[in-house]
């Protein structure tokens, strides 16, 4: 396996990822098939849907990888104080209606069962301002409000996955987390909106970490970023959803492979509606239409990003590109995907033939 276009042929091919990985060194094997199929490095939609592919069937070893281990060591169990309020724990008890889902304990654990399926409720992944994530033991995350006053973050977020699945381009659904399900969950009469989403695969981090982490990229490094991100907002603006909240701790993202994930839809709504629900702490990042109530457009996003990437980055940067972001921001274009075209003219003139560059932290 030589070419670009084996690896295609390879991958096009595999249906579990012992098709790929089966053999004494899958890491090996990963990593010659990712330098391939890259889109830094392999143009074309044909590489590009077989490196998301690549993606999933390698995040899906790792997961049976881990599995594995842990039915060889035992599983570790832990209890949580049922029914508190406001602290978005996970409690016994259930609701009624449509979504309807049972709480229970085994062997001292939390178990939720609802028509789709059941979650055995673990350690805190991730704890936001709003909401708690909680894992589950498999591939996904049980996403639970502090405050039954969020449910309605909830809900927009439930409703932009679900749109972003239907109307969005299959190629690029990597870029925001799959919606498994989402349901009321009732503890001692405190109704709460709780979703289950798809959990992204190990090595991502935020783009506030890596700003902790590493306070100024060079263009180089951030010019990836940048390119993913306006992929994820195009994917979900030409579905017709605007996310709204475009912020380093929504953005995670993997160093080596250069994956992007964008999270955290609960401040989303459909394009041409005004956005309701504004993160305080980022106030003076939001363009001023969106603190006047006006209705939320693609420019909404893309300014959100334009500043979020031009953070990482610094003043040291290149004359066009510090021109490129305050053209991007003076008056944001209402296509992401236009600005793309332009992002990646800028980059050619600039840098060249695009190489991969690990982003090392």
């Amino acid at each position: 396996m030589t070419t670009t276009a084996e690896a295609i042929a390879l991958v096009a091919a595999a249906r579990t990822p012992g098709d790929l990985f089966g053999g004494d060194s899958p890491g090996r094997r990963y990593r010659r098939l990712a330098r391939l199929l890259h889109p830094d490095l392999a143009p074309g939609p044909d590489a590009a849907a077989a490196f998301a592919r690549l993606a999933e069937l390698w995040a899906a070893h790792g997961r049976e990888t881990r599995t594995a281990r842990d039915d060889g060591q035992g599983s570790e169990t832990r209890t949580f104080r049922d029914g508190r309020t406001g602290n978005g724990e996970p409690g016994t008890g259930q609701s009624g209606g449509q979504d309807r889902e049972t709480g229970t304990r085994r062997g001292g654990e939390k178990v939720i069962t609802t028509r789709r399926g059941t979650y055995r409720i673990g350690a805190v992944f991730r704890r936001g301002a709003s909401a708690v994530l909680y894992e589950t033991g498999t591939d996904t995350l049980l996403k639970l409000p502090h405050s039954h006053a969020d449910n309605d973050l909830m809900r927009r977020e439930a409703d932009a996955l679900r749109t972003i699945a239907r109307d969005g381009d299959p190629l690029f659904l990597p870029y925001v987390p799959r919606l498994v399900e989402s349901f009321r969950h009732r503890s001692n009469g405190v109704e709460r909106q709780a979703n289950v989403i798809s959990r992204v695969p190990d090595g991502f981090v935020s783009l506030a970490e890596i700003a902790r982490r590493r306070p100024v990229l060079d263009p180089r490094d951030a010019a990836w970023i940048w390119r993913r991100l306006l992929v994820a907002i195009g994917l979900a603006h030409r579905a017709g959803v605007v996310h709204g909240a475009v912020f380093g701790h929504h953005v995670l993202v993997h160093p080596v492979d250069h994956g992007l994930v964008l999270v955290d839809w609960g401040q989303s709504v459909p394009l041409g509606t005004p956005l309701t629900a504004l993160v305080a702490r980022h106030r003076d990042d939001y363009p001023a239409e969106a603190l006047t109530r006006k209705p939320a457009t693609q420019a909404t996003d893309i300014h959100l990003a334009t500043r979020c990437v031009a953070a990482l980055m610094g003043n040291r940067v290149p004359a066009p590109v510090r021109h490129f972001v305050r053209g991007s921001l003076a008056s944001p274009p209402g296509d992401a995907w236009r600005l793309l075209g332009e992002l990646d003219d800028l980059l050619d003139d600039l840098y060249g033939p695009r190489k991969h560059r690990p982003l090392h932290l």
